[in-house]
């Protein structure tokens, strides 16, 4: 759920803390992705485990293409209060709680191969994926987070990306912390008081109020504490045993640790169509063409010149194999992505 109608009191209230990019403004930046969230809106899309790994890879491609270095982040052990939220979205999904442990493990398996299949970083956190994703950003190991959750700013992403996807004419959010903080006249700390009223993924919220009238709250009274003493407790009843001091804690301690080296590698080709087309059972065609058709769509001027030397006789490998057309494809992109890597080192 992230922090609710939070997107739309920035743009209200603070709009100069958004700016409107291209995915291509992204070349060369290094970019944290939350891997449960791009997993579960493939999973939304298209139910079918396999074709959700499928969306993966694309994406995944896309980014290499634009030259983006995406680190992949997975959850640990998630925090007590978010269990609910958790069950609430396995049931959303069709998992029974017995099935959900057992569902969810063989899943991360298998995304977690495909990525280390396509040469990219894949980092544990110590518990939850966007709290982990907003450290590396806050300390200068990544560039930027992207995130369709708007929690990564209360959790103290300083840069924040929503729609990074795969659709090259999208056009890519960005939101900045300091900019934001700045413009609305708050810390940190008030600035998740004001996601716990507003509503968060780790607590219940106050009954009956909205973004404005919360964001007014939290600039007068500054704290939760001095908000409540200051509400009609009849029109907007406070929860019963209300945790928000504890969801406080957890956008601003969240269990951290150091940076880990990041490093990315050429894709292997070879493992990647075995795995999608042999084990995953996946067309051919599918895993050689990206979303928006032919794989050389966007060949410099010599590889399309190579392209027309070739056509009519098959290629073979280092020991002379003779290749299929398809899998020669994906030898050719994963080639050019991995060239375009080396000539930037």
């Amino acid at each position: 759920m992230g922090i609710t109608k939070l997107a739309d009191l920035i743009r209200g209230d603070a709009p100069g803390s958004i700016t409107y990019k291209e995915i291509g403004d992204y070349t060369g930046k290094i970019i944290a992705l939350d891997t449960s969230i791009i997993v579960n809106q493939f999973r939304s899309a298209v139910p079918n485990l396999t074709l959700s790994l499928l969306g993966v890879f694309y994406r995944t491609l896309t980014f290499l293409e634009h030259d983006i270095k995406p680190v992949f982040v997975f959850d640990g052990d998630p925090p007590e209060q978010k269990r609910a939220v958790l069950e609430k979205r396995a049931q959303s999904a069709g998992w029974s709680s017995s099935q959900r442990s057992h569902t969810v493990s063989s899943k991360t398996r298998e995304v977690l191969r495909l990525l280390q299949l396509l040469g990219v970083p894949c980092v544990q956190a110590p518990g939850d994926a966007e709290a982990f994703c907003a450290q590396l950003v806050r300390s200068g190991a990544v560039d930027a987070v992207a995130s369709e959750d708007m929690d990564t700013l209360a959790f103290g992403g300083t840069v924040l990306l929503r729609q990074l996807n795969a659709k090259r004419v999208s056009e890519v959010t960005e939101y900045s912390l300091p900019k934001l903080l700045e413009i609305l006249q708050l810390t940190q700390k008030e600035f998740v008081d004001l996601c716990i009223l507003l509503g968060c993924d780790y607590c219940d919220k106050i009954a009956g109020l909205g973004p404005s009238r919360a964001l007014k709250l939290i600039q007068q009274h500054r704290t939760i504490e001095d908000v409540m003493l200051n509400i009609n407790r009849k029109t907007h009843p406070v929860p019963v045993g209300w945790q928000y001091q504890a969801a406080r804690r957890l956008f601003l301690d969240s269990p951290g640790s150091e940076p880990p080296p990041l490093q990315w590698s050429e894709p292997n080709e070879k493992e990647l169509v075995n795995f999608l087309c042999q084990e995953k059972h996946l067309r051919e065609e599918k895993v050689t063409k990206d979303g928006d058709g032919g794989v050389r769509q966007n060949l410099s001027p010599q590889e399309e010149g190579e392209r027309g030397e070739k056509k009519g006789r098959r290629q073979t490998d280092e020991s002379g194999r003779i290749l299929s057309c398809d899998t020669e494809k994906t030898v050719c992109r994963s080639r050019r992505i991995h060239r375009q890597k080396a000539t930037e080192d």
